[in-house]
């Protein structure tokens, strides 16, 4: 078995590190008191990683929950042919090894990696379910951050099935919008990189950027750092082969 991490946290760096920290915000603990939240994270070790460090390997057994404090982490999965296939990029606040959750002992779907350099809340297997046993919301949740993934995997695959990189990208902004996004003033929001856009898509970044500050100088959407405003889903879905 291969050494992740956080199986072998001395040869890879990782740092204890205090568990004294700002408040998080996290679908995952949302609906707990604050006596609840500080009663989940104090149960947990908080821990910091390097960048390029793998946390979890695909088919190894899910021993390990995280919650992603600060950096930036990434799903990805080798194929047989021993090509890495990205799949989603995690933001502070969301949660992987989520089949550590489940009843019988299970293997990580997906390996994970850190993409810059940042810290986690890590619970071994039978603390994180002994406090989801003790905090069924915590549970509740989690089917949440379960249909986000869902959400990605539906958009990618159907952006795989469509014609043209501009359509790919129409029906990937249009389906996470409609399954994680969030209503604000003006529009739909995403917390969404190009990046992350681009491989959804399964387009180059550059592409992305360029269909990206195209539809934002149409008035289609709005982009900020990390974020996205949908404004005319009507414009995106008549740029989709939906039509």
């Amino acid at each position: 078995m291969r050494s992740s991490c956080v199986a072998n946290s001395v040869q890879n760096r990782s740092v204890v590190i205090s568990s004294s920290v700002e408040p998080l915000s996290s679908v995952f603990l949302e609906g707990l008191t604050k006596l609840e939240v500080h009663s989940v994270l104090a149960a947990a070790t908080l821990r910091r990683y390097p960048a390029n460090c793998v946390l979890t390997y695909q088919d190894d057994p899910a021993d390990y929950f995280f919650l992603l404090r600060t950096g930036c982490a990434r799903m990805f999965y080798i194929t047989q042919q021993g090509r890495k296939v990205l799949l989603r990029w995690l933001l502070p606040g969301e949660v992987l090894g989520g089949t550590a959750l489940l009843a019988s002992p299970s293997l990580y779907l997906a390996s994970t990696e850190m993409v810059r350099s940042g810290s986690l809340f890590v619970w071994h297997r039978h603390i994180i379910r002994d406090l989801a046993a003790r905090y069924p919301k915590l549970l509740d949740n989690a089917l949440l951050v379960a249909v986000e993934h869902l959400t990605w995997f539906v958009a990618t695959h159907m952006a795989l099935v469509s014609s043209t990189a501009r359509e790919r990208l129409a029906h990937v902004l249009l389906t996470l919008a409609r399954g994680i996004g969030r209503k604000v003033p003006g529009g739909i929001q995403l917390d969404i990189t190009n990046e992350q856009l681009a491989n959804a898509a399964n387009i180059t970044l550059f592409t992305a950027s360029r269909f990206l500050s195209e539809w934002h100088r149409d008035g289609a959407l709005e982009k900020k750092r990390g974020k996205l405003t949908v404004c005319d889903p009507d414009r995106l879905f008549s740029e989709s082969n939906l039509v």
